[in-house]
């Protein structure tokens, strides 16, 4: 996949940076590629639910917005990213010491585009969990000036 915008790296990671529900929960964008990022989340105890697993709104949370950056990355500079469907399976219990959002773009649009995701929870001894899948749809946003990046 080839981005319209060679910048599209930076403009990835300065939305990122910019969007304040990702710094509340702690996490980090650690990869940025045309039509691919990456999340990291470290566990923390207030990220879980009543039994001790990182709630599945968090993980949730992480997954969407890690496709919402890879369709991001291969707009043209003058379009935003805005979710406008998802569907999420939880496979497992949240259990880990971080948890590693991958999202893809799988068909790139000029007005949505379709992506998958997995967020998988590694463990101290080295052992990786799938704990949910996404696929999402977003929409590119153009000349709307109340949603601008």
């Amino acid at each position: 996949m080839i981005p319209p915008d060679q910048d599209f790296a930076a403009r990835v990671r300065s939305s990122f940076d910019r969007q304040q529900a990702m710094e509340l929960l702690g996490a980090q964008m650690t990869e940025v590629q045309a039509g691919m990022t990456e999340i990291v989340l470290p566990f923390r105890e207030a990220l879980t639910q009543q039994h001790g697993f990182v709630h599945a709104g968090i993980i949730t949370a992480i997954a969407d917005s890690a496709c919402g950056y890879a369709a991001l990355s291969l707009m043209p500079p003058d379009a935003v990213v805005l979710t406008i469907e998802f569907k999420v399976n939880l496979l497992n219990p949240a259990a880990g010491e971080r948890f590693v959002a991958r999202g893809r773009v799988v068909k790139p649009g000029r007005t949505i585009m379709v992506c998958t995701g997995e967020v998988v929870a590694e463990r101290e001894d080295g052992a990786q969990q799938t704990v949910a899948l996404i696929q999402a749809t977003m929409m590119v946003v153009r000349d709307r000036p109340a949603v601008s990046d």
